[in-house]
């Protein structure tokens, strides 16, 4: 004989209890599967290709490439190209203090004086990166020449020699360098000074402290997290960089990431140009990893 179960019954409640749970506890992963698909296809897989490639034996006439798990691959790129290692060291450290110094009084000024403004402010600060990277450096190119608007006027003032050039120099890649990733170092800072609660600063005039003291033990301390950010976002891509100094820079000033380009596409050394890839990814994760350790990882999501 059967028998109808109502829909109340206790079985039929325990049923859709599980299903509930259950569903919530899939939900994140499926709503995390296409950014994880992303992540896999286009950073994971070329990653691990990458690395394969550096212990791999390589022909460059045919292209062919052997696995030989040839490790000391390391070591002989390092010692091959220890100068533009310094060099790309030299050139990226100096822009990005350059860029520390210019962006922190930008960014001061926005988050404590650009009142309702701010939004628009942040938006003139972005708008000239709206332009190709490329095209950008090539323009820089033209206000650093001989010839260009820049010198011509500070030479007919007699404020430079008349045989003075930047182009070609050090300082012209550095300079680039610090124009075209200035938006890396402005950014992470302005969130730092926009985090600061005001209330703390006001606690602080209100126990007799001077701008200047208020400045030095309330602003810049609490800024110090944004500012190792705005760093690494600043340091590390301009670490590998090759347009600047390819437009900008010599012969005798060439950075790493020339060099890769140069592995990769004009000597077809894929095995050496991995490696110093790797290389230059070890450091990458070498500064995240400090980071972490003095800050915490929980600014990384703040400020990252």
């Amino acid at each position: 004989m059967e028998q109808l179960v109502p829909a109340d019954h206790p079985g039929g409640v325990v049923v859709r209890r599980r299903r509930h749970r259950f569903g919530r506890a899939v939900a994140p992963y499926l709503l995390s599967l296409p950014a994880g698909l992303w992540l896999l296809l286009l950073f994971l897989v070329p990653l691990a290709v990458m690395l394969s490639l550096s212990l791999k034996t390589c022909n460059p006439a045919t292209g062919a490439c052997t696995m030989t798990w040839h490790w000391a691959e390391f070591p002989n790129e390092i010692s091959l190209y220890h100068q533009e290692f310094i060099t790309s060291l030299l050139f990226a450290g100096g822009a990005t203090l350059a860029d520390l110094v210019i962006s922190f009084p930008i960014a001061y000024w926005i988050a404590f004086h650009g009142r309702h403004r701010k939004n628009f402010f942040l938006l003139m600060l972005l708008v000239p990166f709206f332009v190709s990277f490329v095209i950008r450096t090539i323009v820089w190119e033209f206000v650093l020449s001989n010839n260009g608007v820049f010198l011509t006027t500070l030479k007919n003032l007699h404020v430079l020699p008349s045989g003075f050039h930047i182009l070609g120099t050090s300082w012209a890649v550095m300079a680039g360098l610090a124009y075209n990733y200035l938006p890396f170092t402005a950014l992470p800072i302005y969130v730092a000074i926009e985090r600061i609660d005001r209330r703390v600063l006001e606690a602080a005039y209100d126990l007799y402290a001077t701008r200047r003291q208020g400045f030095m033990r309330v602003i810049f301390p609490l800024t110090i997290p944004g500012i190792f950010a705005a760093f690494l976002l600043t340091f590390i891509p301009m670490f590998g960089d090759y347009v600047n100094q390819e437009i900008l820079g010599g012969t005798s000033n060439t950075m790493i990431g020339t060099v890769i380009q140069n592995q990769f596409l004009v000597n077809f050394d894929y095995a050496g140009g991995a490696s110093l890839s790797a290389i230059l990814l070890v450091i990458a994760l070498l500064g995240i990893f400090l980071y972490a350790r003095l800050l915490g990882t929980r600014t990384i999501e703040q400020y990252l």
